[in-house]
């Protein structure tokens, strides 16, 4: 006679507490299986962060090609320029960030705050005046722009890689020193989602790869004492009769 591959039923003889118990361990282990297994797959979304410190200035490096996921293409150009009138005793100097190939900058370069999302559903141009400052031919200087003398703040930053859309930052500071008609700029770190349009917040370096996983609650009724381990349950039948043994325990006087 062949043998069922079958598990036997587990004997009718034990108490209804006990099966209670044991169909909530069952439920227990199956979630744990699952958290575990959840955990072992690879996370998608992954950002990949570049700290830099690159100082733009009219007197120094005047252009910068930000190549944002490092294949050797320039994604963005951050510059300044110097314009000067035809006296030569005024001028202009600006800074300017463009999108090479049709790729764009959220709001006309508009700084950002950490914490902004950048992502679809955002309006992005290709070309933006972050700052200028103005010496009129009396000395004077006019500072207009949105990234005048900020301290830490964010470009949104859309663009092609292999033909599909992503999103990143870039940091920057920008200072305008009235007194000596000075404008520079200083990029400290950009960054980009490698998952294709999927939203990146801006200042975040690391993305879900670095995320601290939760465990998971199980509601139920609270175990007894003489309920069942994981472990016991992994024994099969041993570890069966190892409980069913504690559970007759359970109630009998101490040895003296």
């Amino acid at each position: 006679m062949k043998r069922s591959g079958r598990p036997g039923k587990i004997p009718s003889s034990l108490s209804e507490p006990v099966h209670q118990d044991l169909n909530m361990y069952a439920i227990s282990a199956t979630a744990a299986g699952v958290s575990l297994l959840a955990l072992a797959q690879p996370a998608d979304a992954k950002i990949v962060y570049t700290p830099t410190h690159v100082v733009i200035s009219p007197y120094g490096v005047h252009l910068y090609d930000l190549d944002l996921s490092h294949n050797g293409e320039t994604d963005f150009v951050l510059q300044t320029k110097f314009y000067s009138t035809t006296n030569q005793s005024a001028g202009t100097q600006r800074l300017i960030a463009s999108g090479v190939g049709g790729n764009g900058l959220e709001n006309y370069a508009e700084p950002l705050k950490a914490g902004k999302s950048v992502g679809p559903h955002k309006k992005f141009e290709n070309r933006g005046v972050m700052a200028s400052a103005f010496e009129s031919a009396g000395g004077s200087t006019i500072v207009r722009g949105p990234w005048a003398n900020v301290n830490n703040q964010y470009l949104g930053l859309k663009f092609k890689l292999k033909g599909q859309i992503h999103y990143g930052w870039a940091r920057l500071t920008v200072q305008v020193d009235k007194e000596i008609f000075y404008l520079k700029a200083t990029l400290t770190g950009y960054a980009y989602e490698t998952i294709p349009n999927k939203l990146i917040i801006a200042g975040d370096t690391k993305g879900v790869d670095n995320a601290v996983p939760q465990p998971v609650a199980i509601s139920g009724r609270t175990p007894t004492q003489g309920a069942a381990t994981l472990g016991a349950l992994a024994m099969g039948s041993p570890g069966l009769s190892i409980w069913r043994r504690e559970e007759s325990l359970i109630g009998a006087p101490e040895p003296s």
